[in-house]
């Protein structure tokens, strides 16, 4: 026994003497350092600091930017990562105390965002384009549109015209007959309401061009499905600025005054050409010949303005400690070229973007605010100013009964069918708006402790606006003795809970990142109106309504790289609307996309050579403010349709046409093309070949035979289109110094849609097409319409 207590003894303290060698011979070195900005040198608190051979050994930088740590003969290379910055390599030697600089900007130039989430830029599969604040367009932008005019491929902007106003934005042409052909706008993870609130010029002037970070325009299915049913017309994710660790206390404000004019106007006869005419064809009516004025007044001269406009914008930006934050106010003030139109806004923004536990964590917070005052300028002026009189002047001395204005009259009476004065049309007609707009949006993202390559993503956010006006002209205006008296009234409200989870790993020459989610929105719409006459109020038109829009979706995403040759993606989205029939309410939408790296070197000549194929389905959905398309509805019969019943007068209810078997529209995109650059990158251009089917195509009024419903046309699914083109996009830096660069980019499209079915069934030779137009001053039947065999 004693032995054996001695043996124990012996091996317990040769066990010690191992365990103290060990730590002496292969022990832990303490390290330590800092990590900073390398623009700033300002601390980053909060930097990741890991061993590259060991996953489990790492730490955070603390609120100085300080770190310290233990590590083993395994740790040869440290990696100091922080969220925005590049990842920076550590190769250790004998050091044990190092000061690691982290440069900021590789996430806009080097990372793509895309939908829910991002991927770096040569790993892009699909048709997309980013543009950032440094190369939008410069000068006197009010709308967040004008930054993106003519800088992508594929992209055709028109601009309204009118002081604040929005634009049509096509991208790869229509997609859809009578549906929306507009994008998916999504700003900050947060997808937009395409149809915009009553009094309002522009959906996006909620948010200050001056705010904007980066626009990122989705074209091919491949980039697109991943939003299933809105994403037929494209998608385009607008990123906003936010402030960042580490920087100091910044204030920015810019200003700019602009003045546009009238390049050109309309063709029309003078004064003494009018004259003329008059005399050469009634020589012998006196009475045309006398009622001419001895003026010679250019009514478009009288009509129009210089433009003129100013816009005012102050930010400021910095972090507190671990909460970095960006400020924002704007006011802009702009007339139109047609007189009296005016459009003011003032605008504020917010973000914060704190991060917590070892910068696992992290909150992004939004908050944007609208108001708009808008006066609108009559149209119709427009029109009158090319028809009216040119030998009369705007006002008539001898004319007291309305304001003094120059008006055709018979016995005093202002002639109804005549053309009205111009300048009163301007002038007489009060059209005011406010609209008032805020968007709120969250986002909680996590990453997991336990599996650092697992992340968690929460995002919620509320849209509301609300929109009321008027419109008033007095008794006094000869073009509508009766007077108008018209207000109105809409509240529209968006609510969104997205969740995600995304996994990503590196396994040698592989890598994965698997993405799969759960969206939730809320479309609530309520109007109210009371049109009517000032004499007589009796006939007023009120009208109210409240309906509201739910979309519910499952969606994955999955991205697949082998040594950074070859890329491949697999998106799928499932969507539910209750716009539509339960039987018909849910929509499959896959996609998939191959991408080949075949030439990538840093040689004197090609440099880069990578081909990319794609294809995809999304969907269609959206017919304006029409909720309810499939359901049997009843209104209040309108005014002079009632029922007499004994001495009363009932308002009838009378039921609508419905029809429940609508659904979706389904565009199929095929998409080939290739990213080549030459000559140590100085010369690189990008070509897209791609084909776009949709069938089912959602017409918004489709003639039906009597009797066959309560209406005479319904929206209905009837039809096919075919989308074909070609994109191209050169960028060339002619010179590229230490000090000086010039680039030049170009690009070109080239598009063609094509109706090539226009009937629910390909042989009913008994449908003569749809009605898309009539007349002016027209009654009865249209008589142009579509044939489409």
């Amino acid at each position: 026994m004693y032995n054996n207590k001695y043996r124990l003894l012996t091996f317990q303290i040769l066990l010690f003497i191992f365990i103290i060698g060990s730590n002496i011979l292969f022990g832990q070195t303490p390290i330590s350092g800092s990590v900073l900005d390398a623009e700033t040198r300002e601390p980053l608190i909060g930097a990741n600091v890991m061993s590259k051979e060991d996953n489990t050994l790492g730490t955070v930088t603390d609120f100085e930017g300080n770190f310290s740590l233990e590590i083993n003969e395994v740790t040869k290379t440290l990696v100091v990562s922080y969220t925005g910055y590049s990842d920076r390599e550590i190769i250790l030697g004998n050091e044990t105390k190092f000061s690691v600089e982290l440069t900021s900007g590789e996430l806009l130039q080097d990372v793509v965002i895309i939908g829910y989430g991002s991927v770096k830029k040569e790993d892009v599969t699909g048709s997309l384009a980013t543009v950032s604040s440094e190369d939008f367009n410069k000068g006197a932008i009010t709308s967040p549109q004008q930054l993106l005019a003519g800088k992508i491929a594929g992209v055709t902007i028109t601009n309204s015209g009118d002081p604040g106003g929005g634009a049509t934005i096509r991208v790869r042409g229509e997609s859809s007959f009578t549906g929306s052909n507009d994008p998916l706008i999504v700003i900050d993870g947060v997808p937009l309401d395409n149809e915009q609130i009553s009094g309002e010029r522009n959906n996006l002037n909620v948010i200050n061009p001056n705010d904007i970070e980066t626009m990122t325009v989705l074209k091919d299915a491949s980039a697109t499905a991943i939003y299933g049913n809105r994403a037929s017309a494209g998608v385009i994710l607008i990123t906003t600025k936010k402030g960042s660790l580490g920087k100091k206390f910044s204030v920015g404000y810019n200003a700019n005054y602009s003045v546009g004019k009238i390049t050109d106007y309309v063709d029309v006869l003078t004064a003494d050409e009018f004259r003329s005419t008059v005399n050469s064809y009634y020589a012998t009516d006196s009475t045309r010949i006398k009622i001419m004025g001895n003026a010679k007044t250019d009514w478009q001269k009288e009509i129009y303005q210089d433009a003129t406009g100013t816009d005012h914008n102050i930010n400021f930006g910095g972090a507190i400690k671990n909460l970095p934050y960006r400020l924002s106010g704007g006011y802009t003030n702009m007339n139109g070229i047609l007189k009296t139109d005016n459009f003011k806004r003032y605008t504020a923004s917010m973000n914060l973007n704190p991060k917590f536990m070892d910068n696992r964590l992290q909150l992004n917070l939004g908050a944007k605010y609208m108001r708009t005052n808008n006066h609108f300028a009559d149209r119709g002026a427009i029109g009158a100013a090319l028809s009216y009189d040119p030998t009369q002047t705007p006002l008539d001395p001898n004319n007291t009964k309305y304001n003094g204005y120059t008006a055709w009259l018979n016995d005093g009476i202002p002639i109804g069918l005549s053309t009205a004065n111009p300048v009163a049309l301007i002038n007489q007609v009060v059209d005011e708006s406010t609209v008032n707009r805020y968007l709120l949006n969250g986002s909680v993202d996590y990453r997991f402790k336990f599996l650092p390559e697992l992340r968690a993503n929460l995002n919620l956010a509320r849209d509301y606006s609300k929109g009321s006006g008027f419109k008033f002209i007095d008794t006094t205006a000869a073009f509508n003795i009766v007077g108008t008296d018209n207000i109105y009234e809409q509240i529209k409200e968006n609510n969104l809970l997205e969740f995600y989870l995304n996994y990503k790993k590196d396994l040698n020459k592989h890598s994965l990142d698997l993405m799969t989610g759960y969206s939730w929105q809320r479309f609530g719409l309520s109007s109210s109106s009371d049109n009517g006459q000032i004499i007589n109020r009796s006939g007023d038109t009120k009208a109210a309504e409240a309906s509201e829009l739910y979309m519910v979706s499952l969606f994955g995403r999955a991205n697949y790289d082998f040594n950074d040759f070859l890329y491949a993606t697999f998106t799928l989205r499932a969507d539910g609307t209750s716009r539509f029939a339960p039987e018909n309410r849910w929509g499959i939408f896959p996609a998939t996309a191959l991408s080949a790296r075949l030439i990538d070197n840093n040689d004197k000549h090609f440099n880069n050579l990578k081909v990319r194929l794609g294809w995809g389905q999304t969907g269609q959905q959206d017919l304006g403010t029409n909720y309810y398309p499939y359901l049997g509805q009843y209104e209040t019969n309108i005014g002079g349709a009632y029922y007499t019943f004994g001495d009363s007068i009932i308002p009838t209810i009378r039921p609508n046409g419905y029809n429940g078997s609508i659904t979706w529209e389904t565009t199929t995109t095929y998409n080939i093309g290739a990213d080549i650059s030459i000559i140590k990158d100085r010369f690189s251009t990008t070509i897209d070949f791609y084909q776009r089917n949709t069938k089912n195509l959602l017409i918004s009024g489709v003639p039906l035979a009597a009797g066959t419903n309560l209406t005479n046309i319904l929206p209905a699914n009837i039809g096919e289109m075919l989308n074909r083109g070609v994109e191209v996009s050169l960028n060339l830096t002619p010179i590229l110094t230490k000090d000086f660069s010039w680039d030049i980019n170009l690009n070109g499209t080239l598009n063609r849609n094509e109706v090539t079915r226009l009937r629910s069934n390909p042989k009913d030779t008994t449908f003569n097409g749809i009605p898309i137009g009539g007349i002016a001053g027209g009654v009865g039947s249209n008589i142009q319409r579509l044939y489409v065999g």
